[in-house]
């Protein structure tokens, strides 16, 4: 077998999985037993029936649009008018087997996209026929491709990593991406595409069906979920698109039937491997292509079928939901666990159509007050084309609604996700003034995991103190056997302890025991022993880690230890993106990189522990989207380490 295929294998078991005992819910609705195939045959729409937006040829409701949207949405497709599209050469798509990146490639094949996606969109709203010849060197650029994925995802082939198999098409994320973006130009534009020829559309129709419905029809992949395994975001994002170009473009009526029986099926997995709290271990940034493409395929699951599969009064399908809210810190700040961003743009309209399927007002009213604080319909427009078309006409012809609805973001006061055991707490209800803090439990084979157990954040007045940095731009070590070499990835650079150089280990068994939440009016806790996150070279018996915010005070965090035998050091680590300066012994004062006053301080018992800070080049650009150029590492070391002992350190406003 090759061996950068068996990595890769490897990395997705271990890394991403976790044990068969860890999912199939008991009592859980499935909605393969709701809707089997016989009853998709029944109540499913045909392609002829089925109207989900206004075609191109309905030209009421393209010029009924809102004056400011239709101009922002021209222009944007004027921007492409004439457009070079990339090359995407052998050498180019090589670079990922070469040198690990897979940024370079990614960039022009997102940018064929895009502009697809503008220069369509553009021709429904004008409907003169001025970017129908730039919409045809589009749709051909993206049919020429060998492959519409992208190389990080190439290694499920075969012929492992490298170039592309023309022979075995792979259905990745954006194979399936391509798909629903090429269906849509097709539903939507029609017969004008034909008015350039013919064979337009039945390119479209001939690359589908022979990269994306056959294949997923006649093969299992791991995304769907029937080889066993959990499955992550991968399953809703590319059922959804699955289900887009079966709906659209399959034009027997049978195949058609069961591939969104297939579809209904595969979903079920990724039902099965929520908690019943609907939180998403993957973290907010990773929420709007895991719960909310969940969403995507149930809307269109109801759209199809005239309503009737509608699943929306389902505990399970609510509570996913509500997490991106129940996570939300303030403005763009959201909590970061794993591979998550702490600043994160969501998905105002979905998460408004959302709300109002499932009847939440609060999650209509988040998505409405992302929408405001985007610009609203004034600039939601202007130069945001995506890649995907189907959320892309949801966001336009709902842009009235979304403008009108009232808008606020929730800041739920406490929130306990028992499954993947993360907490939130803020000083009180609707505001981001005082603490806030977020701390989890869990164990280490996570989806998109970091070792970072009993790992906490936090903020004061809506701005991050205590961080966790995240992880850099995506590149072939990230999914590798090697992840966990990379820095973001270690407990040593979260907030957590490490033993004699000792960090947390990679796996499920590595998890954290005896959790306990609790929290009134006066203060939120967690309570966990996290020494079970470390392998038996940390000498650990024990390591209880009590979190607690008092509100309107500080946040205090008791760590009461064991060892089974001495050790030469222990050090705790603490990572802030504010000037970090050790005033005296016992005192840390943390400064915002922009504010010449401290916002917060560490307060420590200098008798027992002795601070020292680095400072860390944040270079990476995803990083610095995020973070300013240098960050510090707060380090407490253990003056003597003893075999037991209680220690107890503070973070609190200066100005409470």
């Amino acid at each position: 077998m090759n061996d950068k295929r068996t990595r890769w294998m490897i990395f997705v078991i271990v890394a991403l999985m976790l044990p068969a005992s860890a999912y199939g819910r008991q009592g859980r609705f499935k909605l393969g037993e709701l809707v089997p195939q016989e009853r998709i045959q029944q109540v499913l729409l045909s392609r002829d029936q089925w109207r989900p937006w206004p075609k191109w040829s309905e030209r009421q409701a393209w010029e009924g649009l809102p004056a400011e949207v239709r101009k922002d949405l021209i222009v944007g497709g004027e921007a492409y008018l004439g457009y070079d599209w990339p090359a995407l050469p052998a050498t180019l798509f090589l670079e990922f087997a070469r040198n690990g990146n897979r940024s370079r490639y990614e960039r022009e094949h997102f940018a064929r996209r895009s502009a697809l996606t503008a220069l369509a969109i553009a021709e429904c709203v004008e409907g003169k026929g001025r970017f129908l010849d730039d919409v045809a060197n589009g749709v051909w650029a993206l049919c020429e491709e060998s492959f519409w994925g992208v190389p990080a995802h190439i290694g499920a082939q075969k012929a492992g990593s490298g170039l592309p198999d023309y022979d075995e098409p792979i259905v990745d994320l954006f194979a399936a991406e391509t798909s629903e973006s090429l269906a849509w130009t097709s539903y939507l534009l029609g017969e004008r595409l034909d008015t350039v020829s013919p064979l337009i559309r039945r390119r479209i129709a001939l690359e589908i069906d022979r990269r994306i419905l056959t294949p997923c029809l006649e093969r299992d992949f791991g995304w769907m979920g029937f080889r066993g395994g959990r499955v992550n975001n991968w399953n809703p994002w590319c059922n959804s698109n699955w289900l887009v170009s079966a709906l659209l473009i399959e034009p027997d009526e049978g195949r058609r039937v069961a591939a969104v029986a297939k579809i209904v099926r595969s979903l079920d997995h990724f039902l099965d491997a929520y908690e019943d709290d609907g939180g998403c271990d993957e973290g907010p940034g990773y929420w709007g292509r895991a719960g909310a493409s969940l969403y995507d395929c149930l809307e269109l699951l109801h759209s199809a079928s005239d309503g009737a599969i509608d699943v929306y009064d389902r505990s399970l399908v609510q509570e996913i939901g509500r997490y991106i809210y129940r996570v939300h810190i303030a403005d763009r700040y959201f909590v970061n666990f794993a591979d998550a961003s702490a600043r994160v743009g969501i998905a105002a309209s979905l998460v408004y159509r959302y709300g109002k399927s499932i009847g939440d007002e609060k999650l209509m009213a988040f998505g409405a007050h992302a929408f405001a604080e985007s610009g609203g319909m004034a600039e939601a427009f202007e130069g945001k084309p995506g890649y995907g078309i189907g959320r892309y006409l949801a966001e336009i012809f709902g842009a009235a609604e979304i403008e009108r609805a009232n808008a606020y973001a929730p800041l739920v006061r406490d929130v306990w996700m028992d499954g993947i055991q993360v907490m939130t707490a803020r000083d009180r209800e609707g505001s981001t003034k005082g603490l806030y803090l977020a701390a989890k439990g869990g164990h280490n084979a996570e989806s998109h995991n970091h070792n970072d157990v009993g790992n906490f954040i936090v903020y004061v007045d809506g701005k991050p103190v205590i961080i966790d940095i995240g992880v850099e731009t995506y590149s072939r070590k990230t999914f590798s056997s090697q992840r966990y070499e990379i820095w973001t990835m270690q407990s040593a650079y979260h907030s957590l302890p490490t033993i004699d150089g000792v960090m947390q280990a990679p796996g499920s068994q590595f998890a954290a025991r005896d959790v306990r939440y609790k929290s009134d009016d006066r203060m939120a806790q967690l309570r966990l022993d996290i020494a079970g996150a470390y392998p038996e070279q940390a000498h650990l018996k024990s390591w209880v880690r009590t979190i607690t915010l008092n509100r309107g005070r500080e946040v205090t965090v008791v760590e009461d230890y064991a060892l089974t035998q001495p050790v030469g050091q222990i050090t705790l680590s603490l990572l802030t993106p504010c000037r970090a300066e050790v005033r005296k012994p016992g005192q840390i004062l943390l400064s915002p990189p922009d504010v010449n006053a401290a916002s917060a301080q560490v307060t420590y018992d200098a008798a027992t522990l002795a601070a020292t800070i680095e400072v860390i080049d944040v270079e990476d650009g995803r990083l610095r989207s995020v973070w300013p150029e240098q960050i510090a590492r707060i380090l407490l070391t253990a003056k003597k380490p003893a075999l037991k002992d209680t220690w107890t350190f503070k973070i609190e406003p200066t100005n409470p």
